[in-house]
């Protein structure tokens, strides 16, 4: 029998989810959002986004590696607009790649962006938007940022389904919603 797991319910665009709360680290949790499979949430978060996206300048999508991967890719389609994956591991087909290193929350450990020979080609001197399924450290966007500049890229926006722990620290990230940082006590738990 499985043990019962405090959630944190949230509204997605219009979808309603119970999103399971994971300790992180030394008691702190996060509600850990995983779009994988969940094709109805992929979908309305794509076309929220590009709603959202709609007035801005740009003309590649540039998302991490792997859970956002869906969500990039539906939110091509919404936009008529070409996607990137930075990758986390390299392949020699990659050729000239570059690659920035970060630190995930969701994961604790270091892990290596790589931008791939053929990827660079098309975002170089392009306004680009980088994706991600959820912001919480910024590491991650941090790196992506990184990769990005590199390859004379100009970054039009951040967007997320959501940001998480300190909204200053997200006032420019276009995101449907934000979701708190859990340390346990009961004002903090739904």
């Amino acid at each position: 029998m499985q043990p019962t797991r405090q959630t944190h319910v949230v509204d997605i665009a219009g979808l309603k989810r119970e999103l399971p709360l994971f300790e992180v680290d030394g008691g702190v949790r996060i509600a850990v959002v995983n779009i994988l499979g969940d094709t109805a949430l992929v979908q309305a978060a794509a076309s929220a986004l590009a709603s959202r996206l709609g007035v801005l300048d740009y003309s590649v999508l540039v998302t991490a590696e792997a859970k956002s991967i869906p969500l990039v890719h539906a939110l091509s389609v919404a936009t008529a607009r070409p996607y990137v994956v930075l990758r986390k591991s390299f392949k020699p087909y990659m050729g000239d790649a570059l690659s920035a290193t970060t630190r995930s929350i969701t994961t604790g450990e270091e892990q290596t962006l790589y931008l791939d020979e053929k990827d660079r080609r098309l975002i170089e001197g392009s306004r680009i938007v980088l994706v991600d399924d959820v912001i919480s450290s910024g590491s991650t966007l941090k790196a992506m940022r990184n990769l990005v500049d590199r390859a004379g890229a100009i970054t039009a926006a951040e967007a997320a389904i959501f940001t998480e722990g300190d909204r200053a620290d997200w006032a420019d990230v276009i995101a449907l919603g934000h979701l708190p940082v859990f340390d346990g006590s009961p004002s903090t738990l739904e």
